[in-house]
């Protein structure tokens, strides 16, 4: 594979350990060949992790040096289309740029294998353990669009002991069935009232079953969610700052 764009490493993957040594951690489980890591400007870099189930790709949103580090980190993924941008209009390109900038670092991941449920939990569980061991965070925020909804949910019971929040857009309820283990983690469910796909119906089921959160209905917004972004950047603004900030 050519890593002249980057340096590459061979072995466990970056911020992999051996997976010989104790305990599996979430990138000991993507059984990595071999990564390669660019710098695409002085905040964004873009990581490959080659392993025998497919390419995950991250899109590494770093503080800038002047920015105060924040405790917080985001933590980003698609739907069963996989994807790196989000819902909206690139909804997770303008959080990656926007919140690098006061200091707290953003990662966006491109699935290995979209619309496999187990696959992609442990690829967002990966880029958790990349936040936390390769960027410091004490906290992450999950975020999952769709099919994405339900990785968030799922990882972030998982890895309650590091997970501040958890936000949905559009999310399925099928594999929410664990949203119970929240236990009243700060947890908020965007939905299009006029979604074509998934009915907002299944942001309440998810939101009933977590036994926490709050459900914003979108007026007039369908599941690509292409008409609210001002709402929904408003409503994280006033929602994020004291989960990764405080």
């Amino acid at each position: 594979m050519d890593e002249s764009a980057g340096h590459g490493t061979t072995g466990a993957g970056a911020g992999g350990s051996d997976p010989s040594a104790g305990a599996v951690t979430p990138l000991d489980a993507l059984g990595v060949m071999a990564s390669s890591d660019a710098r695409l400007t002085p905040t964004l870099r873009h990581l490959e992790m080659y392993t025998t189930r497919g390419l995950l790709t991250v899109f590494w949103h770093e503080p800038p040096d002047s920015a105060p580090r924040a405790p917080g980190a985001l933590v980003l993924c698609g739907g069963a289309m996989g994807g790196l941008l989000g819902p909206g209009d690139a909804l997770y390109q303008w959080l990656g740029e926007t919140w690098s900038e006061r200091g707290v670092p953003v990662l966006r991941i491109s699935y290995r294998r979209p619309n496999d449920l187990d696959l992609c939990c442990v690829d967002l569980a990966a880029a958790v353990q990349l936040a936390v061991g390769g960027a410091g965070a004490e906290r992450v925020v999950l975020m999952g669009h769709s099919f994405g909804g339900a990785v968030a949910v799922r990882v972030g019971v998982g890895l309650r002991q590091v997970v501040g929040g958890v936000v949905t857009f559009a999310t399925q309820s099928a594999g929410c069935e664990v949203a119970a283990g929240l236990q009243d983690l700060p947890f908020v469910l965007f939905h299009g009232d006029r979604d074509e796909i998934l009915p907002p119906e299944s942001s309440e089921i998810v939101c009933a079953m977590a036994g926490c959160g709050e459900v914003v209905r979108l007026p007039g917004d369908g599941h690509l969610l292409a008409k609210s972004d001002a709402v929904i950047r408003e409503r994280l603004e006033e929602w994020l700052p004291p989960i990764v900030l405080g």
